[in-house]
């Protein structure tokens, strides 16, 4: 749901709260957001490598789905079967506009549990609102809505930690595990890594998982 500002990732102070505020923040600005975001093509490498490892028309969640520009309205012209899913009201007034074809629903990531198996999961600048401790029970659901061989693909900050972003002056948080327990985390929750690489200069200074799941 934001552009890139884990790069931007150092120890912070923890305000209380705050990670509870996201959802309200993008319902408050998300026009604004989706403005700034834009349609750049910074992810285009990524994306490829990701699609790579799906299925002809497979089935895609797009976890965090925002305005659905540019992730999934890129994938769904590359003939794949998307549905975005995201818990900010004002963000998916955006995707329906810009996507009128696609399905998108009302659901907070932190609770997904849609009683279904995709072909591909991704959370590209939307994981990384939560807590680490949200973070940690994640993989869970991940692993519960991906089918054998389906690729997962987030972003992340590069180092353990979080940091305050700002969205029309309103406190806007990320936070970060460390590398090493997002491996664990991974393959813990029957993931492979495929790629890892922490702030890659060629899509924004982000940091970017991409994993399979076994089997």
């Amino acid at each position: 749901m934001a552009t890139s500002p884990m790069l931007l990732l150092e120890a912070a102070p923890m305000n209380d709260g705050i990670e509870e505020n996201i959802i309200a923040i993008y319902d408050r600005h998300g026009r604004t957001w989706a403005g700034l975001r834009g349609d750049r093509p910074t992810e285009g490498a990524w994306l490829d490598r990701f699609c790579r490892l799906l299925s002809p028309g497979a089935t895609v969640l797009d976890i965090g789905c925002g305005s659905g520009v540019p992730i999934a309205r890129a994938l769904a012209r590359r003939g794949f079967d998307v549905t975005g899913i995201d818990g900010s009201a004002t963000m998916l007034t955006l995707f329906r506009e810009n996507m009128p074809d696609t399905p998108a629903l009302c659901a907070d990531m932190r609770q997904l549990a849609l009683d279904k198996r995709f072909g591909g999961l991704i959370a590209w600048d939307s994981f990384f609102h939560l807590s680490p401790k949200e973070q940690r029970s994640l993989f869970a659901r991940f692993a519960a809505h991906a089918e054998p061989g389906a690729p997962l693909m987030f972003t992340s900050g590069p180092k353990e930690g979080s940091a305050i972003g700002e969205l029309e002056g309103e406190p806007l948080y990320h936070g970060s595990l460390s590398p090493e327990e997002y491996r664990m985390r991974l393959d813990a929750t029957g993931f492979a890594i495929v790629d890892h690489v922490a702030e890659d200069q060629s899509c924004g200074g982000r940091t970017i998982w991409l994993a399979q799941k076994r089997g």
